[in-house]
C-alpha cells in the first residue's frame, strides 16, 4: 500500500516555544513535513501510526552540558558512562541531541588532535545526535589559531575554566580566548568559580581536619561563584564577545547576570536540576553517603535558595536547563566516588571526591514533572534555546515543517500516569545511583522519536534504538549570542580601546 509518510502523530497538544495547540504532525524522510490542525490529516496514510490521546507533543530534548569518557582530568576519578551508555540513557529520558565535551589537557597545544580524538570516541556508538564543545586547557597560539578550523569542523563553542588547576586560565588567556572566539563567532561557556577562594577555603579545612563529604559545599563558597560570575561579565562586556556562564547556583550570581542582561551585554546563563532540587542537606547525610551529590559548583544552602533559581528560570535569566551529567560511580574505590577514602581518609576527603553527578535521563521528567514551569517556557530551557545557543536550531530543538528533524518526545496525558518515585534501577547509564532517588515524578517521556525512527517507546518495548544511529551534526554560528557591535575589537594609535 502506497503511503504519503512514514509516520504521523494524531490527538496531541503540541507545545512549542511559542505556541500551544491541537496539531497532527506528520513526518516523511527523517523530517517534520506537516503540522496541520487536529484532523487535518484524517485522510493520509503512513508506514506507522501514533496516537497521542492528548498527550504533550515537543521537540526532542536538547542536553548542552554533558561530560562521557572523559579522562581524569585531575585526581582518581573517571566518568562512569561512555558514548554508548550515556547516550542510551539520553534517549530514554527524552534527549535526542547532546553536546559534549572534547577536552585539551594543558600539556597539549592543540584543539584539533581533541576533536578528532573525541569523534573516534563517539562514532558508531551513539543512540542519539550529538556534537562538541572544545574545552580548551591552554589557549596557546597554535590552539587560538586553531579556532576558524573548529568552525569549519562544525564545532562552534568552546569551554573555559576560572578554576581547577589543570584547567584554569588566569583573565589574560581568557581575554584571549574571548578576542579570538568573538572573531570567528564562537560562543565561549565560562565554569565561574574563583579557584585561588576554593583552594583558601580547602586549606583552612584540612587545618581544622574537617574532611566529611559536606565539605565540599563549605570550601565552594557561595562567594567565589558570585566573584567569578561578575569578574567573567565584565571582561565579556570589555571584549564585547559573547559568554554563557555555566551550572550557576547561587542568586547572587543570578543577580549580576540579570543586571548584565537588562544593560544588554551579550550575557547567557545555564542551571541544571541539582540547583532547583538538592541542597547543602543532600552534602549532610551519614558516613560517606552526602558523596553521592558532591558536583561543583555544590548545592547550595536551602530550598529558598532552589527557589531563587527556580525564578531564574521562568523569568528569562536562565537561558537554558542542562544537566551537567558528569557521572561517578559511587561504589568504587578505583575512579569512582570511593576513590577519595583510603588508611589516611577512612571517611573520605571532600578535595578528592570525584565532582559530578547522573541526570540525562531525569533532567526532563524531573523539571516537568515540578509543575513550576509555564510549558512553552519548558520548551523553551530544554529543546528551542540550547538549539538557539549552539548554532542548531532549527534542525533541532524545533518542530517546523521542512526544516526540523523529526525529533519528539510524546508525553502521557496530563493525570494518565501514575504517580511513581524515582529509583536508580529504572535508569538506564552505567552509574550505581542516582542523586534524585525517592523522587516523587509525574511524568515520563510515552514516545522518543529522532529523525523518525520511534526509538522510545515506554509501554511497549522500552529501548527501541539501535547503538550507531545517532550522527555528528554539523553546528553553525548561534543564531541567539551576538556581539552588540558589528567591528573588530582593537586599541587605536590615540590610546582608546574597543570595537572599530
Amino acid at each position: 500500500m502506497a503511503t504519503d509518510y512514514d509516520l504521523i502523530i494524531v490527538n496531541g497538544v503540541v507545545v512549542s516555544d511559542t505556541e500551544i495547540g491541537e496539531y497532527d504532525i506528520a513526518v516523511r524522510d527523517e523530517k517534520i513535513a506537516k503540522v496541520v490542525s487536529r484532523g487535518g490529516l484524517n485522510d493520509a496514510k503512513a508506514a506507522k501510526m501514533i496516537d497521542a490521546e492528548g498527550g504533550y507533543v515537543m521537540p526532542g530534548g536538547v542536553d548542552a552540558h554533558v561530560h562521557l569518557q572523559e579522562p581524569p582530568l585531575f585526581g582518581k576519578g573517571s566518568t562512569a558512562d561512555n558514548y554508548e551508555s550515556g547516550s542510551r540513557s539520553a534517549v530514554c529520558g527524552g534527549t535526542t541531541t547532546m553536546v559534549t565535551f572534547a577536552p585539551q589537557k594543558k600539556s597539549e597545544d592543540t584543539l584539533l588532535d581533541t576533536l578528532y580524538a573525541t569523534h573516534e570516541k563517539a562514532k558508531d556508538n551513539c543512540y542519539i545526535d550529538y556534537s562538541f564543545h572544545l574545552l580548551v586547557g591552554n589557549p596557546s597560539a597554535k590552539a587560538l589559531s586553531e579556532f576558524k578550523t573548529l568552525r569549519k569542523e562544525g564545532v562552534s563553542s568552546l569551554k573555559i575554566y576560572m578554576t581547577y588547576q589543570a584547567l584554569q586560565l588566569h583573565d589574560g588567556e581568557i581575554l584571549d580566548v574571548l578576542l579570538e572566539a568573538r572573531k570567528q563567532q564562537i560562543t565561549t561557556m565560562v565554569h565561574a568559580e574563583n579557584g585561588q577562594v576554593i583552594d583558601w577555603m580547602t586549606a583552612q579545612l584540612e587545618k581544622r581536619k574537617l574532611f566529611a563529604p559536606k565539605y565540599h559545599g563549605t570550601s565552594h563558597p557561595s562567594m567565589a561563584e558570585t566573584e567569578a560570575t561578575y569578574r567573567a561579565i565584565c571582561l565579556s562586556e570589555f571584549m564585547d564577545s559573547p559568554i554563557l556562564i555555566v551550572h550557576v547556583s547561587t542568586p547572587a550570581a543570578a543577580a549580576h547576570i540579570k543586571s548584565a542582561q537588562d544593560r544588554g551585554i551579550p550575557i547567557y546563563a545555564e542551571t541544571c536540576p541539582q540547583y532547583l532540587f538538592l541542597t547543602k542537606a543532600d552534602l549532610d547525610q551519614p558516613g560517606f553517603e552526602g558523596a553521592k551529590c558532591v558536583c561543583s559548583p555544590p548545592p547550595r544552602e536551602s530550598e529558598a535558595d532552589c527557589d531563587v533559581i527556580w525564578d531564574g528560570l521562568a523569568n528569562g535569566t536562565f537561558t537554558i536547563l542542562s544537566s551537567d551529567h558528569c557521572p561517578f560511580r559511587f561504589d568504587d574505590n578505583v575512579i569512582g566516588k570511593k576513590s577519595s577514602i583510603n588508611d589516611e581518609y577512612p571517611l573520605g576527603h571532600f578535595k578528592y571526591i570525584p565532582n559530578g553527578i547522573a541526570g540525562i535521563e531525569t533532567r526532563l521528567a524531573l523539571t516537568l514533572s515540578a509543575n513550576r514551569l509555564d510549558l512553552k517556557r519548558f520548551v523553551e530551557v530544554t529543546c528551542s534555546n540550547p538549539a538557539k545557543l549552539y548554532g542548531l536550531y532549527p534542525l533541532k530543538g524545533a518542530l517546523v515543517e521542512g526544516q526540523s528533524d523529526a525529533d519528539i518526545n510524546i508525553w502521557y496525558p496530563p493525570g494518565k500516569m501514575q504517580e511513581f518515585e524515582l529509583k536508580n534501577e529504572m535508569l538506564h547509564h552505567d552509574v550505581d545511583y542516582t542523586p534524585f532517588e525517592g523522587r516523587k515524578l509525574k511524568q515520563w517521556p510515552r514516545y522518543t522519536i529522532l529523525r523518525g525512527q520511534v526509538v522510545w517507546d515506554k509501554e511497549n518495548g522500552g529501548l527501541l534504538g539501535k547503538k550507531g544511529y545517532g550522527k555528528f551534526i554539523k553546528r553553525e554560528a548561534s543564531s541567539l549570542a551576538k556581539p552588540r557591535r558589528v567591528g573588530e575589537w582593537d586599541i587605536h594609535p590615540d590610546g582608546s580601546f574597543g570595537i572599530y
